[in-house]
């Protein structure tokens, strides 16, 4: 065995010898140290050697793992330095050179002009609240007076993640949750995203963002309505934009109307944004249905309100003349930088 050790210690001397990657490193010590390593098998076999020669062995073996754990420890210090000074000159900075320009970071147009409507609605007394993004059919369709046969309830108008639970169609959802909650007078308004099963074109996406308005007290009227719109539409867009509205069918109003602006992308002079009518349609409204109070718990004899909702892309596409709504969804930087 002492013979076995002395071609051991010799093939060590020869092969824990400089140039050695670090990978290489580690593959010796595991040959050499690891656990079924050629030095733990040394002292397996010790236990068969005469007790008379087993402390002469053993040393020669312990002297064997001091040399491979010395070489390691050394080799092992010297590549790590070297890595470390290679690295430190790699990165190294020429204070001399000029700084680089850091560019500031941009709000999103959307998100620019989500914020100038709510900073105006809430200036005017409403206060902000949000709903769920994901939905039950009963607060999404049923409680709003959507009958069972409704087009929109369909698989080819909705996202239905199983069979009762959904992707909001629109932020309207939060009326009877806080008709449930709410004693009136309630005068809030809903932001969010909302997402529809529609065929992507230049005027419509699979989803948008919404600002949906609600007023509830006694005495309310048809009037009031048409006033907030007004007061609210020309503080946002300006005092001269002309409003054009139309009578129209939502279910969970009664009576119903769209909202209609002027379009800036051609001057009213027709283009394909307005499809050649000149007036881009904003927002829908009307009157709170009375089955919609009704499911709220409320007594429509004694209580009305208006309500409204209206998509901030078509306003953003409005402001600043941009003419296909798939440009604010593509985070295009070159479009983006201009706002």
């Amino acid at each position: 065995m002492e013979a076995q050790i002395e071609e051991l210690w010799r093939t060590a001397q020869t092969e824990w010898q400089p140039p050695l990657e670090l990978n290489q490193l580690e593959a010796l010590r595991l040959k050499y140290l690891g656990r079924k390593g050629l030095v733990p098998a040394l002292m397996q076999q010790l236990r068969s050697v005469d007790p008379a020669d087993r402390p002469r062995v053993g040393a020669l073996i312990n002297r064997l793992k001091e040399f491979v754990e010395e070489r390691h420890a050394t080799l092992q210090a010297k590549l790590l330095e070297e890595q470390e000074r290679e690295r430190l000159a790699h990165e190294q900075l020429d204070v001399t050179l000029p700084g680089r320009r850091r560019y500031v970071g941009r709000r999103h147009p959307v998100q620019q002009m989500m914020d100038r409507a709510l900073e105006t609605l809430i200036s005017m007394g409403f206060s902000v609240q949000y709903g769920p993004a994901v939905e039950n059919d009963y607060y999404n369709f049923e409680a709003l007076n959507f009958p069972p046969d409704h087009p929109a309830r369909d698989m080819q108008d909705t996202f239905y993640l199983d069979n009762d639970l959904l992707l909001r169609t629109h932020t309207t959802n939060i009326q009877v949750r806080l008709l449930e909650q709410i004693p009136p007078p309630i005068r809030i308004v809903s932001p969010g995203r909302v997402y529809r099963r529609e065929e992507v074109t230049a005027r419509s996406h699979l989803f948008f963002h919404q600002i949906d308005g609600f007023y509830v007290d006694k005495n309310v009227s048809m009037a009031d309505l048409f006033a907030t719109l007004r007061q609210f539409l020309q503080t946002l867009l300006g005092d001269e934009v002309p409003l054009r509205f139309r009578p129209s069918y939502f279910p969970f109003v009664e009576p119903g109307v769209e909202v209609d602006v002027a379009c800036r992308s051609c001057q009213q002079q027709g283009c394909a944004l307005c499809k050649h009518s000149g007036w881009l349609e904003v927002l829908g409204a009307g009157m709170v249905h009375p089955e919609v109070l009704k499911n709220g718990g409320l007594d429509p004899e004694v209580y009305s309100g208006f309500a409204w909702g209206m998509g901030i892309e078509r306003l953003v596409m409005r402001s600043y003349g941009i003419e296909d709504i798939r440009l604010l969804a593509g985070n295009d930087m070159r479009l983006l930088a201009q706002f």
